[in-house]
């Protein structure tokens, strides 16, 4: 049933979301790698006040095994409260959580009981590929007419095109595919948009047969991977430019648009640069009445005391990569987040001017050679590194997991990337390690984590359509 006033959740505004109450629980979505028990969507209490503070305190199984849990998010969040879209009296209580490797969709109802949710519906990977022509589900945004899940492959579950795929927000079906033209546009990863402007921007990563079974060197080093990003009419779902970063720049993942509505820019990350191993951060924007990207964010690669402890894939080039494979912005559109997944660094940029950004801290944990320890147990060396990073809507609280994908996990660690999960206090001045919440190891149950949704929404959850 429909509510009769708007989830007090939804915020007109980005002001509005960032004075709102803390988040109390964080969802993480765990998966076996191995594929012989089933993944999870694991809660942590995130209160401070509380006695388990920092623990697992909600489990929930999926029904099968072998999804490879990745990107989820809310079925509606503050989007609906914009003046033109159909779904003010929603409520943000279902996780809408997509097995990358299988894919399945799930549906978890977290009403009843936030911190035991429950799956209420399985969209099977028939379902999703007969009305919408895709596989491979990767992330969820809540949009004004629906709920957009960009996915990797078509319905073969191999190639492309990949694109987005529509579902309705209470009802879950898949209503098909969300493009009307594509033009140019194969490869997909990410899709975000300026709502306000009819505005959806997307990112390349690449077809399931070229991700699958980890990076393959003759893709990236011919430059095969995505290297564009799409800029499309909300509205007309038309593909109107591609902006090519160049082909050195290999995998433009993740989209961090500016969260005021009357702003029309935002953050790319790229993964690597083929030609000296780098990673970068892209700012788009609008140049006349056409768009452009301008690389804003340099981060070379590290070279090692002793080049023997690189794995095999890195070791011919003699260097660790950072393999920026996340990037968050604040919601007050200050404070970008770029995880460095290879060096094991986190890297803090103030972009209150987004042409120059500013490095305003770092922190280093995990890491392909030095195996950082977190603060709370400096004899434990960690593997992984920051991957997917997540920010409280109040900036005050960020959030990092250290999986990236389970056969890239296996190639860039291959002695074991674990599990654990850390939480860092931001100010305007500090950006440290949070020494109570260190939840790791058997604290997952042996399963591997990768994404966090917080309670109430988060930095990479919301569009709003009021300043």
């Amino acid at each position: 049933m429909a509510l009769w006033k708007p989830d007090p959740t939804f915020y007109p505004s980005p002001r509005d979301a960032a004075g709102a109450p803390p988040e109390k629980l964080a969802y993480v979505a765990a998966f076996d790698r191995a594929a012989e028990k089933p993944d999870a969507i694991a809660v942590l209490d995130v209160d401070p006040e509380s006695a388990t503070y920092g623990e697992v305190t909600g489990w929930t199984d999926m029904p099968y095994t072998g999804d490879e849990l990745h990107h989820f998010g809310w079925n509606a969040c503050s989007s609906a409260l914009c003046p033109y879209a159909p779904h003010p009296h929603v409520e943000r209580r279902h996780l809408i959580v997509p097995g990358l490797r299988s894919s399945r969709i799930y549906v978890l109802d977290t009403k009843a009981d936030a911190a035991s949710p429950k799956v209420v519906k399985v969209i099977e990977p028939e379902e999703l590929a007969a009305r919408s022509g895709y596989s491979r589900p990767h992330t969820v945004h809540c949009g004004p007419e629906g709920l957009y899940v960009t996915a990797l492959g078509g319905a073969d579950g191999a190639e492309g095109p990949g694109g987005i795929a529509l579902l309705d927000h209470t009802s879950f079906d898949v209503l098909g595919q969300w493009e009307v033209d594509r033009g140019p546009q194969f490869f997909a990863y990410d899709a975000w948009w300026h709502i306000a402007h009819d505005v959806l921007v997307s990112s390349e990563w690449g077809t399931p047969s070229m991700i699958e079974d980890g990076v393959v060197a003759d893709l990236l080093l011919g430059r095969r991977y995505g290297h564009a990003l799409h800029f499309w009419d909300l509205r007309k779902r038309k593909h109107v430019q591609t902006v090519d970063l160049g082909d050195e720049h290999q995998m433009s993942l993740e989209l961090r648009p500016a969260h005021d509505p009357r702003k029309q820019y935002g953050f790319a990350g790229v993964v690597v640069n083929v030609e000296d191993l780098s990673a970068s951060v892209w700012l788009w924007h609008r140049d006349g009445e056409e768009w452009a990207a301008t690389k804003v964010i340099t981060i070379p690669a590290e070279v090692p005391d002793d080049p023997v402890r690189l794995p095999p894939v890195i070791e011919p080039f003699g260097a660790v990569p950072p393999l920026v494979t996340d990037i968050d912005l604040s919601v007050d559109d200050q404070w970008l987040y770029v995880s460095c997944w290879g060096t094991g660094e986190l890297k803090r940029y103030d972009v209150s001017d987004p042409f120059h950004p500013v490095e305003a801290g770092s922190v280093r944990i995990g890491g392909i050679v030095d195996r950082t320890p977190h603060p709370a147990a400096p004899d434990v060396p960690l593997a992984g590194g920051p991957q997917m990073v997540e920010v409280s809507r109040d900036g005050r609280r960020v959030y990092v997991t250290n999986s990236l994908y389970g056969a890239w996990d296996d190639q860039f660690y291959p002695d074991g990337v674990g599990a654990w999960m850390a939480k860092l206090d931001a100010t305007p001045e500090s950006f440290t390690f949070d020494e109570r919440f260190f939840p790791h190891g058997d604290a997952f149950r042996g399963l591997r984590v990768h994404q966090t949704r917080l309670q109430g929404g988060d930095a990479s959850s919301d569009s709003y359509c009021y300043p």
